[in-house]
């Protein structure tokens, strides 16, 4: 799908390395998947250096994104400057707060995410945590989905979900999963303290491997016929359990 703002992305080996030189945050960088010389060594060690996600694709999808002169390399900017996870724990013990942040497996409905990133905004939340691969483009579209909230909510890119899975727990935060698959509800869930809480994607929920690394799961009651809620619906829902919780 071609990008709706032109301002979305750039190409061209070397412009993409003269802007990761440069200082830009990049959402991602496709690059064709048989490109081979010096100058894409160049850049795929620069990706490496500043953490920038790689797909190798067919040259095909890169048309699709332009037809002008790209040269096998498509990198897409991003509208925020991702943070650091493990600042955003400190910071919040340091002021005395109980940490609460969202985990995102896989929502690539840039709509969802921006209604998620305006709810949690509105809320409180210290961040919000998303894999490199495999979610949604943090571009203008998300911007404006979530009414300008990602200029101020903070935005975490894990290279490694069950890592920082794993972290979270380590700093004293349990990791609660939005599953079907508990008799406990979230009304029955105690979030008074430091809280992640982790929402499964669009298509097929929260992945096994993070399910089993969760220190408790929680489900909304569901009374009607259709068996579940848009992920932002829910998220928004669960976030204001966590917050009236908090304030009783």
């Amino acid at each position: 799908m071609q990008p709706k703002h032109k301002s979305d992305f750039i190409y061209g080996t070397r412009a993409v390395i003269e802007a990761i030189e440069s200082g830009k945050e990049l959402d991602k960088l496709m690059i064709q998947k048989d490109a081979r010389n010096e100058l894409v060594s160049e850049l795929l060690k620069l990706c490496r250096d500043f953490s920038v996600p790689v797909q190798r694709v067919p040259i095909e999808k890169l048309n699709r994104v332009t037809r002008k002169n790209h040269q096998g390399v498509v990198a897409f900017l991003s509208s925020v400057v991702f943070a650091s996870l493990d600042n955003l724990i400190s910071e919040a013990y340091q002021k005395g707060e109980s940490p609460f942040f969202i985990v995102l497996d896989r929502v690539t409905d840039v709509r969802n995410f921006g209604a998620i990133a305006r709810t949690a905004e509105c809320a409180g939340v210290h961040g919000i945590i998303v894999p490199s691969r495999g979610s949604a483009q943090v571009g203008s579209d998300a911007m404006k989905t979530s009414a300008g909230a990602l200029n101020y909510i903070p935005v975490c890119r894990a290279d490694n979900l069950k890592v920082t899975i794993k972290g979270l727990k380590e700093n004293g935060i349990q990791v609660i999963a939005c599953s079907e698959k508990t008799e406990e509800t979230i009304y029955e869930k105690d979030f008074s303290g430091p809280v992640a809480l982790l929402m499964g994607s669009e298509e097929d929920g929260i992945s096994p491997e993070y399910l089993k690394l969760c220190d408790g799961h929680a489900k909304l009651p569901i009374i009607g016929q259709i068996e579940s809620l848009n992920v932002s619906v829910a998220t928004g829902i669960i976030t204001y359990e966590i917050i009236r919780q908090r304030t009783k």
